[in-house]
Formats: C-alpha cells, structure tokens, sequence
C-alpha cells in the first residue's frame, strides 16, 4: 500500500498519513522540477488539508562515494526546504468543504500564497503550486502483496486488483524552476508531515514507496526483534542522518525482511555481504528518492535506476525519481526476488484506472463517489 496507513500513529491521525511522495522533471517545461506530496488514504472530495501540518518537502544535493562505501550516495549539508501551510477552511455552504487559502515558503524565505482546488495553479518566485483531492494514482495488488508475506508464497495473479480502486487523496503539488536548487545536478528528496507549532514533531516521512509496509512491517522473520512495532520510530527519523539509537533495530528488520523476499523464488540472488548485511539494507536505508536534474523526463523506467546503477558502479542513464505513471511496484519485487536478473514479477497492475497526465497538476481529478475503507483499516 506504498505509505498508506504506515503505522499506529498513521492510522491514529490519517490527515497527516503520507501515501506516496513523487518527484520528476516537468514533461513540457525543460529546467523545471515537479514534487509531489499526497496525504490522507481515503480522502472525500470535500476534505481539505490540515491548518495544524506543515508538510515539507526537503531536498539535499548529492554526490557519488567513494568505492567500497556502503552508501551508494554522499549527502550534501546544504538543504533546500518547500514549507507549506493551511488556512483553516471557510466553509460556505453546509455540505461541502469551504474556501481554503495555502502558503508555501521558498528555500529564501519567500512565501507564495494559492487557492486551495485552483486547479491552474497559483505562480510566483520561480512556484507553481496546486493543493486538494485528487485521485489516489498509486498502483498496486495491496492484498495479493500481504498475502505473499503472510504464505511465504508470491501470490499475485494476472490480472491483479487495486486495492479500493478510485480512492481519493489529498495533493500538494509543487513545480520549481531548477535554479532555486543552487546548481544542484542529482538531489534527494523527501517528503514530511510535522505539527505545526514552537515545537514542530515529524509524523510523517517519506521517500520512497514500500519501505515501510512491504520492508519494516513484517516482523516475523526478524529474530531479534519480532515484537518491535518499528514504523513509528522510523517516521520520527531524518532520512538524511539517522539517529544512532535505533539504528541496529531497522538494520536486523530489513537484513530478515529482504532475505526472505529473496528467498521466495526458491535461490538467493542477493549474497550477505562480509558484516551479515543484506545488499539492499544501506541502499533501503538511505530512504530518499534520487533525481538527476540534467535528464529529460521519463513516464516509465526511471525508478531506482539511478540507485541501481550507483550501487553496481555503472553510470546511471535516466532521470531518476518517481513519475506517477510508473509501475514502480513491478520494479520493487523484481528487484527484491530476482536482483533483476529473472522475469519480471508482476502483481498483475500494470496502470491505474485514471492515469496521470503531462500536464499541471498532473494527477487526474478526484472521485466524487470513491469507496469507503474497510471498518479494519
């Protein structure tokens, strides 16, 4: 379920759930880069964002390590932040959500302020920014991938199912000229939710889809620490510096984790490295997603290509990021199964039903009669 529900805390306080965060340069605009932050899993077309969040999105320059450095990429200290707050809605009328106004900040300090629901987007100081539901994109058997986990047997089907198909979110979609960056060529980016006040808390982080569902969730296979709900701790994090005091517990989930998606095509394609790491366990760890701004956009294929490459030496050859058209889950399990060196593994969910398109806002507009969660969720 990508970051849909990724914890107590989330399920607690679902306006400040991420689902998904993506990031591309824009289709038709060379220079320009698109970040998307989408929030609250099950959203009605009548819901606006929090005027108690802040949800950011950071970014970081990066830089190739050294050789032999388990660390694919080297974190730049400079950091780029786009902070963006609500109004609390006015509402108008006593059905439907209200008038809302945004603000977001430029890494200078220079505030934008939009229309929540303008879907031409507010423009100023090199920003175009969009806010309001929009149709859930992401794409993915969510049952099929619990059930594997749960059978220790893939479990996907051919055609598969998205999971609630026509759910709605809440979007924030914010396109920059490239120059506010400061030159920067490859950057990592995450998104965050934090409480908005003297003494902001983070509730919510993400880079890139499944690490913590489809990763740090399962604990069963993890001898050390089987009873350790791990998600919370792991939202409370910088993705950019983890904190030492949890860091062998993440390490321990992802080492077990990954082996056994590994294991379930009956070989190992990922060999324990020399310290007992599992290959992936750093790379998963450095949880950010990695675009190079000097690459033309790319609808399908760029996902983890740039990480990919750097952790095999190669040169990279795409943008990087995550496009919201990108079958990004197929990418995953194969990678986690076969180390992409067998076919594919297919959930069986090739696109989503509304897909995104190549223009501002991108995604496609909400549903007006999307499907209610399960009482479970």
């Amino acid at each position: 379920m990508s970051d849909h529900i990724s914890g107590p805390r989330a399920l607690a306080e679902p306006i400040a759930d991420i689902t998904d965060v993506y990031v591309f340069p824009s289709p038709g605009q060379p220079g320009r880069l698109v970040l998307v932050l989408n929030t609250l899993p099950f959203a009605k077309p009548s819901d606006r964002l929090s005027d108690g969040l802040v949800y950011r999105l950071r970014l970081r320059p990066l830089a190739a390590s050294s050789p032999g450095d388990p660390a694919p990429f080297t974190v730049g200290a400079e950091e780029f932040v786009f902070d963006c707050v609500f109004s609390p809605p006015v509402r108008t009328d006593g059905n439907h959500g209200g008038e809302q106004e945004g603000t977001i900040t430029t890494p200078a300090g220079d505030p934008v302020s939009f229309r929540v629901n303008n879907v031409d987007g507010d423009s100023a100081q090199g920003i175009r920014v969009f806010a309001g539901p929009r149709w859930d994109p992401f794409i993915m058997d969510a049952q099929a991938a619990l059930k594997t986990i749960a059978t220790g047997e893939l479990a996907f089907t051919d055609p598969g199912s998205i999971f609630l198909d026509g759910k709605n979110v809440l979007s924030l979609v914010v396109e920059i000229d490239s120059t506010l960056l400061g030159g920067a060529e490859l950057v990592g980016v995450v998104g965050e939710t934090l409480t908005r006040g003297k003494f902001g808390v983070r509730i919510e982080r993400v880079g890139r889809p499944e690490v913590k569902n489809m990763m740090l969730a399962p604990k069963q296979f993890d001898t050390v620490n089987r009873d350790l709900e791990i998600r919370d701790l792991y939202n409370m994090e910088d993705a950019f510096c983890l904190g030492p005091a949890y860091h062998g517990a993440y390490r321990a989930r992802l080492n077990a984790n990954l082996a056994f998606w590994d294991g379930l095509d009956g070989k190992t394609d990922w060999a324990t490295e020399g310290n007992g790491d599992h290959p992936l366990t750093q790379l998963v760890l450095d949880d950010f997603l990695v675009v190079d701004l000097t690459k033309p956009y790319a609808e399908r294929g760029s996902f983890l290509e740039i990480e990919l490459a750097a952790l095999r030496g190669k040169a990279h050859e795409t943008c990087g990021g995550r496009a919201l058209n990108d079958d990004v889950i197929d990418t995953i399990f194969t990678q986690l199964v076969n180390a992409g060196t067998g076919p594919v593994i297919r959930d069986g969910v090739d696109q989503a039903s509304r897909p995104a398109s190549t223009t501002f806002p991108y995604l496609a507009a909400p549903n007006p009669n999307p499907p209610e969660p399960p009482e479970h969720l």
